[in-house]
C-alpha cells in the first residue's frame, strides 16, 4: 500500500488541493486529484486514504484504511461487500448540509403556503389575479422527522417564524430544547401527525425509516396539512402521497428526493397535483458556505489521522449514520 491519498471532487479548488498537498507532504504522503470516481477507479487501488463520493470508489479502495464521503447520507455503503474490510475508517459529511437544507425547506414550505407554484401558472399566462387564499408558518404546528442537522437548522429558522409548535421526532426521542418544544421517539410519531400543519422528513436511510411515512400515516395528517421531504425517498411512500393529493386529502407536498433517481419519464408523479418537485438540489455543493464545510470536515480528520488522534466524523456502521 502507497502512503497516497486520492482526491476525487469537481467541487473543490486548487486552494483546497494545496492545503491537502501541503499537509499530506509533511507526513510523505502523496496526493492524486481526480474529477470523476470512474478516472480514479485505478488510482485507489492502493490508496491508504480516499475522499470522494460514491460507493465504486469504496469497492476499488481494496487497500484504503480511512475512506471519507463528501455526502451526508451514507445508505449506499450500508450493502454488503462495499469495504474492503471492516477495520476500514469510515467518515461523512453529515453537518456540512444544515443550512442549505434547512434553507431549501423554508422555500419549499412558503411556496406551497403562499401557492406560488399557482401565481406561477397565472402570470405565465399574463393575467391579474390576486385572490387565492394563501397560509402562514406563523401560528402552524410544525413536526420535523429527524433532529440531527438538518433537522436542528430547520427549526432553528422556523423558529424565526412564530410557529405554534415544533415537534421533533427521532429514533432516541431526543432534540435540543432550545429548539423544538417537544420531543418524540419515532415509536410515537402517530400521536402527533394528526397535530401536524407542516410535516418536514429529514430521516436517515437506514432499515427502520423505509417508507415510515406510509398511507396510514398519510392518512392521520390533516387534509389541510403540507409535507417537505428532504431526507430520503424511500422514507416516504411516493404512490400513497400522490393518492392523497389527488383526492385532496393533503393541502400539497414538496419532494427533493425520490425512491427512484432521476425520476422515470413515464412516472405518474411528475402529473401529480400541488406537488412541488425538484431534483435533488436542497443539498448538493453549489452553495459555497456547504463546499467549504465539507472541505474543513476532511481537512480536520485528514490532520487527526496523520497524527494519529481518532477522526471526528465517523460513521456509525450499526446505525447506518
Amino acid at each position: 500500500m502507497a502512503k497516497k491519498i486520492v482526491v476525487v471532487s469537481q467541487a473543490l479548488k486548487d486552494r483546497h488541493y494545496e492545503k491537502i498537498q501541503s499537509l499530506a507532504g509533511r507526513y510523505g504522503y502523496s496526493v492524486e486529484r481526480f474529477e470523476h470516481a470512474r478516472d480514479a477507479l485505478e488510482a485507489v487501488r492502493d490508496a491508504e486514504i480516499v475522499y470522494g463520493f460514491g460507493t465504486s470508489l469504496a469497492k476499488a479502495a481494496v487497500e484504503a484504511k480511512w475512506i471519507c464521503t463528501s455526502s451526508a447520507g451514507v445508505d449506499p455503503y450500508m450493502a454488503p461487500g462495499v469495504f474492503s474490510s471492516d477495520e476500514v475508517l469510515f467518515t461523512n459529511s453529515a453537518g456540512a448540509y444544515g443550512v442549505t437544507i434547512s434553507e431549501h425547506i423554508v422555500m419549499t414550505a412558503l411556496e406551497l403556503m403562499r401557492r406560488q407554484m399557482e401565481y406561477r401558472k397565472i402570470v405565465e399566462k399574463h393575467e391579474w389575479f390576486r385572490a387565492l387564499p394563501v397560509r402562514s408558518i406563523c401560528g402552524s404546528r410544525v413536526t420535523i422527522l429527524g433532529t440531527g442537522d438538518i433537522g436542528r437548522h430547520a427549526a432553528k429558522r422556523m423558529r424565526g417564524f412564530d410557529p405554534a409548535s415544533i415537534t421533533g421526532v427521532s429514533r432516541s426521542g431526543k432534540a435540543d430544547a432550545m429548539l423544538f418544544d417537544r420531543a418524540l421517539p419515532q415509536t410515537r410519531v402517530d400521536e402527533i401527525l394528526p397535530e401536524t400543519d407542516l410535516l418536514v422528513m429529514a430521516l436517515p436511510g437506514t432499515k427502520e425509516t423505509v417508507r415510515f411515512i406510509d398511507a396510514r400515516r398519510l392518512a392521520l395528517l390533516p387534509e389541510t396539512a403540507y409535507l417537505v421531504n428532504v431526507g430520503r425517498g424511500s422514507s416516504l411512500d411516493q404512490n400513497a402521497l400522490c393518492d392523497c393529493l389527488r383526492a385532496g386529502k393533503l393541502a400539497g407536498a414538496a419532494l427533493d428526493v425520490f425512491e427512484t433517481e432521476p425520476i422515470p419519464p413515464e412516472d405518474p408523479i411528475w402529473d401529480c397535483p400541488n406537488l412541488l418537485i425538484t431534483p435533488h438540489v436542497a443539498g448538493n455543493m453549489t452553495l459555497g458556505y456547504t463546499l467549504e464545510k465539507t472541505f474543513e470536515m476532511f481537512y480536520e480528520d485528514l490532520d487527526n489521522y496523520l497524527n494519529g488522534r481518532p477522526l471526528h466524523h465517523l460513521v456509525n456502521r450499526k446505525l447506518g449514520y
